[in-house]
């Protein structure tokens, strides 16, 4: 039998205090470092780059992550077979190689079908470059990840107890408001730590986004390392700005789980 693990709440976090500790120690480094401070700020710049594009296309994904969910649990045959094949199609597709594809096929299609649409009430043309690569590289993220959150939503709305609906729907709420008050509710705290883990897994795969020349930390680090030759120092760098965020928005997931599991109902 597996011992019975202690509790969390109680149990000293060792991990975290060595990682606390390398922190400190990379800080002060940083901070007698002539070099490490250019370092850190000059590939700081990239934060905003980096959290823009991961909270909008994150936003983006959870919506149509839902719509997708929604379909696939739908009783109408033709909306749950759409949904089924556009969930297992793009979760079958590498996030790289879909932002390769989003980038240099599709922005592109897309902008010849506007073009065709604005030539028939007599607009002018846009350029296939008035689309610019961040907001490409945002869709293509959202498009990647709805697929697996709409896996998420699917398994959380199906966790449900149904006697809880069969319940409301003798109260006389209707389908909307069913699934407002009761349904969703119930639902988002089962699905709260496997979205919060998409989240986080959305910020390092932002960095994916360097392969278009989009200026976040990772593509800031690889045009200084090639001016500076300093590839140790200018990685160190990096994999610290990433960890700052992973590891501070993991600790600030699990105290929100932990507050959502003390509140009754």
């Amino acid at each position: 039998m597996l011992p019975t693990p202690k509790n969390e709440e109680t149990e000293i976090p060792w991990w975290l205090l060595v990682a606390g500790g390398l922190a400190v120690f990379f800080l002060v480094r940083i901070a007698a470092d002539d070099l490490y401070s250019q370092l850190l700020a000059t590939l700081s710049r990239g934060i905003g780059i980096t959290l823009f594009v991961t909270i909008v296309a994150f936003g983006s994904a959870c919506g149509l992550g839902l719509l997708l969910a929604l379909g696939s649990l739908s009783r109408h045959p033709v909306l749950r077979h759409a949904a089924r094949f556009y969930i297992e199609i793009v979760r079958g597709l590498p996030i790289l190689v879909l932002l390769l594809y989003v980038a240099f096929v599709i922005a592109p299609a897309g902008v010849v079908a506007v073009n065709w649409v604005l030539e028939q009430i007599g607009a002018e043309a846009i350029r296939t470059r008035d689309f610019p690569l961040l907001w490409r590289a945002i869709l293509a993220l959202s498009i990647g990840y709805s697929a697996f959150i709409a896996e998420v939503f699917r398994a959380g709305l199906q966790a449900v107890d149904e006697g809880q609906v069969e319940a409301a729907k003798a109260l006389g709420l209707n389908g909307w408001q069913r699934f407002r008050f009761i349904v969703f509710p119930q639902a988002f705290r089962m699905i709260l730590p496997p979205l919060g883990n998409d989240f986080i897994a959305m910020i390092k795969d932002s960095s994916l986004v360097s392969v278009l020349g989009v200026m976040d930390i990772t593509q800031l680090g690889k045009v200084t390392a090639a001016g500076n030759f300093r590839y140790f120092e200018t990685y160190n760098v990096v994999a610290f700005l990433y960890l700052l965020m992973t590891v501070t928005l993991s600790l600030l997931l699990r105290r929100l789980e932990q507050r959502l599991a003390r509140r009754p109902g």
